[in-house]
């Protein structure tokens, strides 16, 4: 397709490795990179109808396999940024934001309820898209409204009333629209100790999880009334490799890529550990992590 007016940077068989937090992943036939929001709308407008899209943050919680994406791919980390005080406690926030530099800003501006962010390690148009969550806090729980984008587009408003939303899933009101931005509903910090649970988070993260190993975060949902990692450490997984593919022997809910793993290997590694916690506790694992593009 041409530029033609469009601000953005268009680059053909971009390698995606570079743009996923696993450090994998073949080339996307295309890679937009928009110049800000009215870009987006424009070169969504100019896409051809039935054109495969995917879109990406800071590509945590995605496995691209190692054949690519046969599509276009968006990449909005970097363009929309802006997060700003609506009034008292709501605060509106576009999906390229990293969501721990959400939690930060928040707790600077006197307002609690979204701490929690600072635990998801991505952006907040994914952590809207599946619902993401952490510490016992999901994103949902304080959305107000969402602003959208559709395959032609066109942008519009809707109701968080508008999405059905479950345990690390949201199902929009129609097929092919994308988050563009939100508005958060919060609370006033009235002890003031907002900044430093976040900062207690973190430091438990840093502890508790394989932080500065290529990872997707965690891999799978929590079954109901149990942990997916103390499954996968039972099983006796943890450490376990395929290539250089490892279950995390620090978190066994996280696969880390050793330094060359494939995206195959890492496939390979989530489907033996799905298949090992079935075998041995009639549990079956459902991926969080979200596997598209072709096999090489």
């Amino acid at each position: 397709m041409s530029l033609g007016h469009l601000r953005g940077e268009l680059r053909i068989n971009e390698p995606l490795m570079r743009y996923t937090s696993w450090r994998v992943g073949g080339p996307a036939d295309r890679y937009y990179k928009p110049a800000d929001g009215d870009d987006l709308a424009e070169f969504m407008h100019r896409l051809p109808t039935g054109e495969s899209i995917l879109w990406i943050g800071l590509g945590s919680n995605l496995l691209i396999r190692d054949g690519g994406f046969r599509g276009t791919t968006v990449s909005i980390h970097g363009v929309l940024d802006t997060v700003r005080r609506v009034d008292d406690t709501r605060i509106f926030v576009e999906a390229g934001v990293h969501c721990a530099r959400l939690a930060k800003l928040a707790a600077s501006w006197g307002l609690a309820g979204g701490e929690f962010f600072a635990g998801i390690p991505g952006t907040i148009g994914g952590a809207l898209a599946m619902n993401a969550g952490a510490w016992g806090g999901e994103t949902w729980s304080v959305v107000r409204s969402v602003n959208v984008i559709g395959r032609d587009g066109s942008t519009r408003t809707l109701g968080a009333e508008a999405f059905e939303i479950g345990y690390r899933s949201v199902t929009p009101p129609e097929p092919h629209l994308w988050f563009v931005a939100a508005e958060l509903e919060l609370q006033p910090d009235e002890n003031g100790g907002a900044a430093g649970r976040i900062r207690d988070m973190i430091a438990e993260r840093k502890a508790k999880q394989p932080v500065g190993k290529p990872s997707c975060g965690s891999v799978f949902r929590n079954p109901t009334g149990d942990h997916a990692a103390r499954l996968i450490e039972a099983a006796g997984l943890k450490g376990h490799q395929i290539g250089d593919a490892e279950v995390s022997t620090k978190h066994a809910n996280f696969i880390i890529n050793r330094g060359h793993a494939l995206a195959a290997d890492i496939e390979s590694l989530i489907t033996q550990v799905r298949e090992t916690v079935q075998h041995k506790f009639a549990v079956d694992l459902v991926p969080e992590v979200r596997i598209v593009g072709e096999v090489a």
